[in-house]
């Protein structure tokens, strides 16, 4: 379970204090899906940051699974982020010379687990791309590039999945296919998915969304999904 209580996040900049986040109080429990929506500097890309343990609040309470975060140091925060957290990012950040399989293994060679080879092209499968593992970025489609950042974010088996604009470089046809994948794995397996989006049809997929505004929180409800 996600718990945020009173979480700010302050940027200096010279003599400036900027508040990225101003009060923000979030409990998200496991197996949810939630899209988090907002304009631009709305917070939500810092509450993301937060949320994946990218950053840390300058004030308030952030608690993983009973875990406060706030005061843990930089190499217990990178331990976390590697045990229970996945990221899927906008631009997919694939090595362009790597084959997919080699793409999905690299958080597994970094986290030196056995059978990691098995372990990518099974994460492949589960995602629809068993029959592209020998493929580069650079030979598949903008959505067949999102699946394997998704099967990357999946290869370590966490129990969060973070979502920031994960449909924003592809094209409709594309876009529907990684929602209703996101969709589909968090239904059978449970995870936990919460998505950054501007896009209402991308956040209609969600059983809940969550609407920010000037560093806080305006509207958070229940919608229902097909």
């Amino acid at each position: 379970m996600i718990e945020l209580v009173n979480v700010t996040k302050t940027y200096r900049m010279g003599e400036v204090e900027i508040g990225a986040l101003r009060g923000v109080n979030l409990t998200v429990y496991d197996g949810e899906m939630v899209a988090v929506m907002g304009a631009s500097g709305s917070g939500k890309s810092t509450l993301m940051n937060i949320l994946g343990c990218l950053d840390v609040p300058t004030s308030g309470r952030y608690s993983l699974d009973g875990v406060s975060i706030g005061r843990l140091s930089d190499s217990r925060l990178a331990a976390i982020r590697n045990r229970k957290i996945g990221f899927v990012f906008q631009s997919y950040n694939l090595l362009p010379r790597l084959t997919a399989e080699l793409n999905v293994e690299l958080p597994l060679l970094y986290a030196r687990k056995g059978g990691s080879a098995r372990l990518a092209r099974e994460a492949l499968g589960r995602v629809g791309l068993a029959d592209r593992t020998g493929h580069r970025p650079t030979e598949m489609s903008g959505g067949q590039q999102q699946r394997v950042a998704i099967a990357r974010a999946l290869v370590n088996e966490p129990s969060i999945l973070l979502a920031d604009e994960p449909t924003g470089n592809l094209d409709s046809r594309s876009s529907l296919e990684i929602i209703e994948l996101l969709k589909e794995l968090n239904q059978q397996s449970g995870i936990t998915i919460i998505i950054v989006t501007h896009e209402e049809d991308i956040a209609g997929f969600a059983e809940r969304r969550i609407l920010m505004r000037d560093g806080e929180i305006v509207n958070d409800e229940r919608v229902g999904t097909e």
